[in-house]
C-alpha cells in the first residue's frame, strides 16, 4: 500500500495552486456568508490533510478494490434516495448531526477510480462492442440514480467526465466522429422540443430555467438571480469593491442572489475582486487542470493517466459550467466552483481526487 517515493517527483506546484485557490474561496465565502467561513476553513484544513495522506497511498493498491468502490457508490446513491434529507424538492443529502453530506459529489471521484481500472483492464479491447456496452451500462446506473434525485447538472458533468475517460482510454476516432454526428443535431432538436415543452423527462423548473436563460425579459421571476449575477460581475470593474464591503447595492448585502456562497460565488468574486480577481481564479483553475494533464502524460500506466485526466476533466468542466452560469453563458444550474464555493463534501471530494493525482505523479514511468 505504501511505497518508497522520491521527493523530486512530488508535485508541490499543484498543491500550491490548490491551496491558493482554497484561500481565495475562504475569503469569498467569509464575505458572502460570514457564518459559513469557519466551516469552510475546517473543510480546507481537513481536506488538505486527507489529500496528503492519500497522496502516499499507492493508487494501484486502491484499484484492487474497484468493484467494492463501484458497489459502494451505487449503495450510497440508493440509500440517499430512500433515507436522504429532502430540501427544495431534491433528495441529495444525508443529514448527520448538523452536517450535510452529498454522496453524488464523492461518487464523481469514485467513478473516475473505477473506470480508470476498467479501461486499463480492457486496454486492448476498448473499441470492442462488449467493452463499450459494458462501460455504458456500468456508468448508466449511477447516472440514473443521480438524475432522479433530481440533479441533472451533476449527471451531465459526470457523463462528460466519463466521455473524457473513454476518449483518453483510446476510443477510435471514427466512433468519436460518429457520436458527434449524432449528438450535435440531436442536441439542437432537443433544445427545440424543450422550448416547445414537448420533452416529458425534463422537469418544469428545468424548462423554466432554460426559457429564462433564452428569454430573460419574459421570465423575470426566474431569471433575476442570473441577471443580478451578470450585473454584479460587471459592477466590480477592474479591481472590485473590496472584500466585506458594506455597499447596499451589493448582491450579498442586498440579498439579490440567494446563497451567494455556493453556486454564484463567482458573482461575489467579480463584484468584490473585479476583473483582476476573477482572472486570478480562472488562471488558477486552468493551472490546476493543466498540471493534472502534465502528470497524466508521465503516468506509469493507463490507470494513472486516466485518474489524472479524469480529475482534469472534472475540474475543467465544473468550472466552465459554474462560471458560464454566473456570467449568463449557460442556463442556471446548481454546480459549485471547485475549491472556491462553500461545501464540505465538495471540498473533501476534490481534495481526495487531487491526492490520487499526486500519487500518480509520485510514480512516473521509467524511461
Amino acid at each position: 500500500m505504501l511505497k518508497q517515493y522520491k521527493l523530486k517527483n512530488f508535485k508541490l506546484i499543484l498543491i500550491i495552486y490548490v491551496v491558493a485557490l482554497s484561500v481565495i474561496g475562504v475569503l469569498l465565502v467569509g464575505s458572502a456568508s460570514p457564518g459559513d467561513q469557519k466551516k469552510q476553513i475546517i473543510g480546507v484544513v481537513s481536506g488538505f490533510i486527507i489529500m496528503m495522506i492519500i497522496s502516499v497511498i499507492d493508487y494501484s493498491f486502491v484499484l484492487k478494490f474497484s468493484w467494492l468502490i463501484y458497489l459502494f457508490s451505487n449503495a450510497m446513491l440508493i440509500l440517499v434516495r430512500f433515507a436522504g434529507d429532502n430540501a427544495k424538492g431534491a433528495q441529495r443529502w444525508f443529514e448527520i448531526g448538523g452536517f450535510r453530506f452529498q454522496p453524488s459529489e464523492l461518487v464523481k471521484i469514485l467513478m473516475i477510480l473505477f473506470f480508470a481500472w476498467y479501461f486499463m483492464k480492457y486496454e486492448e479491447k476498448v473499441n470492442t462492442a462488449g467493452v463499450l456496452s459494458g462501460a455504458f451500462v456500468l456508468v448508466g446506473i449511477p447516472l440514473a440514480l443521480i438524475v432522479i434525485q433530481p440533479n441533472l447538472s451533476m449527471t451531465i458533468i459526470t457523463a462528460l467526465v466519463f466521455a473524457s475517460l473513454l476518449f483518453v482510454a483510446g476510443l477510435n476516432y471514427k466512433v468519436v466522429v460518429g457520436v458527434l454526428a449524432v449528438c450535435v443535431p440531436s442536441f439542437l432538436i432537443l433544445m427545440t422540443l424543450i422550448i416547445q415543452d414537448k420533452v416529458p423527462f425534463i422537469r418544469p423548473y428545468q424548462i423554466g430555467r432554460i426559457m429564462a436563460w433564452l428569454y430573460p425579459d419574459d421570465y423575470p421571476d426566474i431569471a433575476y438571480q442570473q441577471q443580478n449575477s451578470i450585473m454584479a460581475i460587471g459592477s466590480g470593474q477592474l479591481w472590485g469593491k473590496g472584500l466585506n464591503n458594506t455597499d447596499s447595492t451589493s448582491v450579498k448585502n442586498g440579498n439579490f442572489i440567494l446563497e451567494p456562497q455556493n453556486d454564484f460565488i463567482f458573482a461575489v468574486a467579480g463584484e468584490e475582486l473585479g476583473f483582476i480577481g476573477t482572472a486570478v481564479i480562472i488562471i488558477l483553475l486552468l493551472f490546476i487542470t493543466t498540471e493534472c494533464i502534465f502528470i497524466a502524460r508521465k503516468a506509469k500506466d493507463m490507470a494513472g493517466r486516466l485518474i489524472a485526466c479524469g480529475m482534469a476533466a472534472l475540474i475543467g468542466f465544473q468550472s466552465v459550467v459554474n462560471i458560464g452560469v454566473a456570467s449568463g453563458l449557460l442556463p442556471s444550474t446548481g454546480v459549485t466552483l471547485p475549491f472556491v464555493s462553500y461545501g464540505l463534501t465538495s471540498l473533501w471530494s476534490l481534495y481526495i481526487g487531487i491526492g490520487f493525482v499526486l500519487n500518480v505523479g509520485l510514480q512516473p514511468k521509467k524511461y
